[in-house]
């Protein structure tokens, strides 16, 4: 490593250590409510689950990125099932690590115009208004059925992930009526073939009409909704892989910040369970990401198929209270 990369790396490190210090500290007011979630007491110090918490979502990180999905959808289930950590304190931590990583990268994609605000806004209109109340509504519910819901969602995930085929880029004939009044098409440059690709959607009601759907499953699981977006806007509305991916990443950062506020508004966010997760997520994305190019992507997307097939039946038999 040369010495004009060892600066930038070293203040990261200082970085990460000081952010993890202050969430910690913050946390140790809120230390308490953690046990009474879980229903029982624990030996362990209040800076023990924090750290865990740390190790556990910088592996989540970099599983997240070589299988390629959210880290939301990782987060929530794996956490909630395996950690003393209230349900509603989980989902509203997941929905503020998703929206931390559309954060930073959504402005970078709009950038290089990847991702299409024509496409994003209509999108994000429903998307957002409808994770408010699922947001509402998953806090309103008792915790019972909110696992239940969320291992049957999970378990649809998988589902989705098995069957779900990609297509760069989607055959669309002709725009419909919808799409041609607002406009949405674009063209974007295609590196590997250095090639303009134009482009344009159809199906734009049906498609619409999922999101608010999609919508009400973000707030309510707190799940962000990668997993659901890239589908639709790729699958059914005919948008390319490369769009729909960027536009997705980018739609998060408004439907995931709209959700976000309700658990925060209701005090369902710890700054103990925030900080170490948003750090380690982060932390585990970017070394995910020189790992991605050694590694087979295809072999390690059965692999988080798996956690998630494991993570979703443990949430619906937690439910169900057969496995508590």
């Amino acid at each position: 490593m040369t010495r004009k990369n060892a600066v930038p790396l070293w203040l990261a490190v200082i970085a990460v250590v000081v952010l993890l210090t202050a969430g910690l500290a913050l946390a140790s007011d809120d230390a308490s409510a953690v046990a009474p979630a879980a229903g029982t007491s624990s030996a362990m110090p209040w800076w023990g689950w924090p750290l865990i918490l740390f190790v556990v979502t910088f592996l989540l990180g970099i599983v997240a990125v070589l299988g390629g999905v959210g880290g939301g959808v990782l987060f929530v289930p794996i956490i909630g099932g395996f950690f003393p950590f209230h349900i509603d304190f989980v989902r509203g931590a997941g929905l503020l690590v998703a929206l931390a990583g559309a954060l930073a990268a959504g402005p970078g994609l709009l950038k290089k115009g990847m991702a299409d605000l024509r496409l994003a806004l209509p999108v994000a209109l429903i998307a957002s208004s409808c994770a408010i109340v699922g947001a509402m509504l998953g806090l309103a519910l008792p915790a019972k059925v909110v696992n239940i819901s969320l291992g049957g969602t999970i378990l649809g995930i998988v589902a989705i992930m098995l069957m779900a085929k990609k297509s760069e880029f989607p055959e669309v004939r002709q725009a419909d009526n919808l799409s041609t009044a607002l406009r949405i098409s674009g063209v974007y440059h295609e590196i590997s073939s250095g090639q303009d690709i134009n482009w344009k959607i159809h199906r734009t009601p049906q498609g619409l009409a999922t999101f608010i759907l999609i919508g009400i499953m973000a707030g309510m699981f707190g799940l962000g909704a990668g997993w659901a977006n890239v589908p639709v806007l790729n699958l059914m509305m005919g948008a390319p892989l490369k769009v729909s991916v960027a536009t997705s990443k980018f739609l998060l950062s408004i439907t995931d910040t709209s959700a976000a506020w309700i658990y925060v508004n209701n005090g369902a966010v710890l700054p103990m369970m925030v900080v170490p997760s948003i750090i380690g997520i982060m932390l585990g994305s970017i070394v995910g990401v020189r790992i991605l190019a050694k590694t087979k992507p295809a072999a390690v997307r059965y692999i988080v198929i798996a956690m998630l097939l494991f993570a979703g039946s443990r949430a619906m038999l937690k439910g169900l209270g057969i496995w508590n």
